[in-house]
């Protein structure tokens, strides 16, 4: 088996493949270690070797574009869901913003988040402005892996 590890975010996030198929995801935290995600949970490699011992692989890494280059869906550094029409950037609130279309007056925040309803904290990606401004929100994030990192810090305390 042959894994194919396509970098998104330059030397921080990447997307695991083999034969096409997601096998998860890799990030590299601030602590300098590898942290693969997949159906089997989150497990961390302090290095490269580890992480190929792990896999019992080879692992070939593809340095495609990164994710800030792919213009058609990031707003100001963080993923969006479609197409972003209109980017803007809040400065009050740090949150970049985007319509879905070009005539819609409708702004979603670009960007992972997690945001507390009255069942507790649910993740969300791309929600509305008006939702972010109602409840108590974190975010943004640039990644999935932050977010759910920051989900796991809220929901147990």
């Amino acid at each position: 088996m042959s894994v194919e590890a396509k970098e998104i975010l330059k030397n921080k996030f990447w997307i695991v493949e083999s034969k096409g198929e997601r096998l998860g995801t890799l990030s590299v935290n601030d602590e300098k270690q590898y942290m693969l995600t997949n159906q089997d949970g989150t497990r961390f490699f302090s290095n490269i070797k580890q992480l190929k011992s792990s896999l019992n692989t080879e692992i070939s890494w593809t340095d495609s574009k990164t994710i800030e280059d792919k213009a058609e869906n990031i707003v100001h550094g963080y993923a969006t869901s479609c197409t972003p029409y209109n980017p803007i950037f809040d400065v009050k609130n740090k949150l970049p913003l985007f319509t879905k279309s070009q005539k819609s007056k409708s702004l979603y925040c670009a960007g992972y988040f997690i945001i507390k309803f009255d069942k507790g904290w649910v993740k969300s990606f791309c929600p509305k402005m008006i939702t972010v401004e109602r409840y108590i929100t974190q975010g943004p994030f640039k990644t999935d892996i932050e977010m759910r990192q920051a989900l796991s810090i809220v929901n147990a305390r």
